[in-house]
């Protein structure tokens, strides 16, 4: 029981996270596309590839216009992993587990699950831009909500974990694309849709005030993939996400297990490792698409040994996620 509350957690925050990432490139993309020539699908085709369901779109929509790209990431009844079928899984998770959680976080994911569903006409007659804005700040609110009103023991420490591994396999998805399937021909490069270009890439993750105030100089593909990757104190580098997930995992295993760190510890400091102290020149100078392959193979695999060591139902060593007193 203890490992599928641990697993619900997890999957709670994986899933809201996602439905948060999804609904913010797609009104940045809305946004863009007033400034892209009337058609086009540029800001559009590219959020497939970054949500990682290019096949499954091109099955279901064989045109692949702007429409069909909204629809598959908003409401499609045939994309898992849309922001409407997010929520649902997600609340299905909290309802499972409604004991753990805090009264707050239910009803704040509750909310959402019924504000999403197709008979609410007052919702999915707003502008789009408005839904996704809705979208955005209700997925933020159950962070907020979840933050203020959970304990800090480890159903709080599953929750921030899936959070943060959604959080950086999402960044490093969305700049995989942009830097090398949008990037301009020669004699674009550093013009007008260049630069809205990658100002779009910012806001997509949430950082462009951020990258702003950190980064004196002009907005260029370096500066933006040095900051997505390896600031220290962004909430959304993959940097901070590793940082954050090799001290939750160091918390959940607790610090007196005797013996040789395992494979999960093991993978998540070396992965952290490399990305703290590295430069973005070597990791170009290396190839960048190749050395974001290699991460969101490691989360992947981190994704799996965490599985594997926490959630299965004959783990080895079982959950406590009360503490004794609140079991007597």
């Amino acid at each position: 029981m203890l490992s599928r509350v641990a697993d619900s957690l997890y999957w709670i925050n994986r899933y809201v996270e996602r439905a948060e990432n999804l609904s913010r490139f797609v009104e940045v993309s809305e946004a863009m596309a007033l400034d892209c020539p009337p058609g086009s699908a540029e800001p559009w085709l590219p959020l497939i590839d970054a949500s990682g369901d290019r096949e499954l779109f091109d099955t279901l929509y064989t045109d692949g216009s702007p429409d069909d790209v909204v629809r598959f990431l908003v409401n499609a009844e045939g994309n898992p992993s849309s922001i409407v079928n997010c929520i649902a899984i997600a609340r299905e998770n909290a309802r499972q587990i409604r004991e753990v959680i805090t009264t707050e976080m239910w009803e704040q994911i509750n909310g959402m699950y019924w504000n999403l569903q197709d008979d609410n006409d007052g919702f999915w007659q707003l502008p789009p831009q408005e839904q996704l804005r809705e979208i955005r700040r209700a997925c933020q609110l159950f962070y907020g909500i979840t933050d203020a009103t959970l304990s800090r023991d480890l159903s709080w420490q599953f929750s921030r974990l899936g959070r943060l591994l959604e959080r950086a396999d999402k960044t490093t998805r969305i700049l995989d694309v942009k830097y090398f399937l949008l990037l301009p021909s020669p004699d674009e490069v550093g013009g007008v849709l260049d630069e809205l270009q990658w100002i779009s890439l910012l806001r997509s993750a949430g950082a462009y005030q951020m990258f702003r105030q950190a980064r004196q100089q002009a907005i260029e593909p370096k500066a933006v993939a040095a900051f997505l990757l390896l600031d220290p104190i962004f909430p959304r580098s993959v940097r901070y996400c590793l940082e954050r997930i090799s001290e939750t995992l160091r918390i959940i295993r607790g610090s007196a297990v005797p013996g040789a760190p395992d494979d999960l510890e093991c993978l998540a400091g070396l992965t952290l490792a490399r990305w703290s102290y590295t430069r973005i020149d070597e990791l170009i100078g290396g190839g960048l698409h190749e050395s974001i392959d290699a991460l969101q193979s490691d989360l992947n695999r981190l994704h799996d040994l965490i599985e594997e060591r926490y959630f299965v139902a004959s783990s080895a060593e079982p959950l406590n996620l009360f503490p004794a007193c609140a079991l007597a």
